[in-house]
C-alpha cells in the first residue's frame, strides 16, 4: 500500500494508536514538489470535491444569471453546520432558481451544529434538506438544471447531463482521463469521485491560482474569493476549515472531506497539499495538515500558535486531566529538482 504512520498516539509512554496515510504536494501544473507515502494513492475525494462540482454552473455564469451572493457561491462548495445563516442562504439559492427545499435530493439528518458542539438538538427542533451540510452544493446543481432546462428530478442520476458535465470538469480541473476517475456515492447521494492523491491536490492548486489558470481562470477566481471571504459559510461554529482559512488569511483556500482527506490550496504559491489518513481519524488528519505547512513553511508563530489546538499533542479526559499525547511522525520528502 506504501501508506507511512503519520501520527501516533501514546497512552502512560506506551504506544497506542499509529495512523498510517499519505500526502502530495503539487503545483498547479501537477508538478510534484513533497511527498509522504504514495502521492498517487487512489483516494475518494468526497466533501473535498465541491468545489470542483460546482465548475459546470460557474463556468456557465450560473452566479451571475441567478445574482447570486459571495456567500451562497462559498455555500455550494461547504459542508456545512446547518447553522440559521446556513439555511438562510440555502433558501435564498433556491428562491432564486424558482424552487422550494423539496426538490432538494441530498436528504435530511439533524443538523451538524449540534454534534459539533456535543449538544443535543433541543426538543421539538424542525429540520428538513436545507440543514444537511451539502444543501448548498445541491441548491447550486438544482440552479444548473433550471438555467439549462434539464430534469430537477434526477439530477444526482451519474447519467444526468447535469453529473456528466460535473464529471468531465473534474477530469480537466484535476488533469485525469475521465475513464480514470472511479465513481462511487456520496452520503448526500450524489456521484463522488476518487483519483490519485497528486491530481486532487492539483485541483486545489488550479482553484487557489484563481484568474491565472489558463482554463478556469475566472471561475476558480470566484470560488477561491467565495471560499476565502466567507470561511463561515463553507464550514461553520467549531470547525476546521473555517478556523484553517482565518488563519490563512485570505490566501489557504481550505476543504475538508469525510472520512481522512483533507486538501488546502496556497494562493499566492500556486500550489496545494492533499492528505489522506486511512483509517479517516479526523484528529489526525487534522494534526496531519498542520505539521505538513509547517514542514513546507508556510506557518509564521501567528499561525502556529492560531493552530495549536489542531494539532492536539496532549491529550486529556472529562476531569482535564492528562492521559496522553498525539505526535506527527510524518517526514516531507522533497522532490528533487529538475
Amino acid at each position: 500500500m506504501n501508506l507511512v504512520p503519520l501520527v501516533e498516539l501514546s497512552r502512560g509512554g506506551t504506544l497506542e494508536c499509529l495512523h498510517f496515510g499519505a500526502v502530495a504536494v503539487v503545483d498547479a501544473t501537477g508538478r510534484l514538489l513533497a511527498q509522504a507515502g504514495d502521492p498517487n494513492w487512489l483516494t475518494f475525494s468526497r466533501s473535498t470535491l465541491k468545489a470542483l462540482q460546482a465548475l459546470p454552473f460557474v463556468q456557465a455564469g450560473g452566479p451571475a444569471h441567478f445574482g447570486f451572493s459571495l456567500p451562497q457561491v462559498a455555500l455550494m462548495c461547504a459542508s456545512h453546520n446547518g447553522e440559521e445563516a446556513h439555511v438562510a442562504q440555502a433558501q435564498g439559492m433556491l428562491e432564486k432558481a424558482g424552487l422550494t427545499h423539496r426538490a432538494l435530493r441530498c436528504g435530511c439528518h439533524v443538523p451538524g451544529l449540534y454534534g459539533q458542539l456535543d449538544q443535543a438538538p433541543p426538543p421539538g427542533l424542525q429540520f428538513d434538506e436545507r440543514h444537511n451540510n451539502c444543501s448548498g452544493k445541491h441548491a447550486g446543481f438544482l440552479a444548473y438544471c433550471v438555467q439549462h432546462g434539464l430534469s430537477t428530478d434526477d439530477y444526482i442520476e451519474p447519467g444526468h447531463a447535469l453529473q456528466q458535465a460535473v464529471r468531465d470538469h473534474v477530469a480537466r480541473a484535476t488533469g485525469t482521463e475521465v475513464s480514470a476517475l472511479r465513481m462511487g456515492i456520496d452520503g448526500c447521494s450524489a456521484p463522488n469521485y476518487a483519483l490519485p492523491l497528486a491530481r486532487l491536490a492539483q485541483g486545489y492548486a488550479r482553484l487557489a491560482s484563481g484568474e491565472r489558470d489558463p482554463e478556469f481562470g475566472a471561475s476558480f477566481a470566484l470560488l477561491a474569493q467565495a471560499m476565502t471571504t466567507h470561511p463561515d459559510m463553507v464550514s461553520g461554529t467549531g470547525r476546521n476549515d473555517l478556523a484553517f482559512m482565518q488563519a490563512g488569511r485570505g490566501d489557504w483556500v481550505s476543504k475538508v472531506g469525510a472520512d481522512g482527506v483533507q486538501v488546502l490550496g496556497s494562493r499566492s504559491r500556486g500550489q496545494a497539499l492533499a492528505i489522506k489518513v486511512i483509517d479517516g481519524n479526523k484528529p489526525a488528519l487534522f494534526a496531519a495538515t498542520v505539521e505538513v505547512l509547517d514542514q513546507l513553511g508556510w506557518l509564521d508563530d501567528v499561525q502556529r500558535l492560531e493552530l495549536a489546538a489542531w494539532r492536539a499533542r496532549v491529550l486529556t479526559n472529562a476531569r482535564g486531566l492528562r492521559v496522553g499525547e498525539r505526535r506527527t511522525v510524518l517526514r516531507l520528502q522533497r522532490a528533487q529538482a529538475t
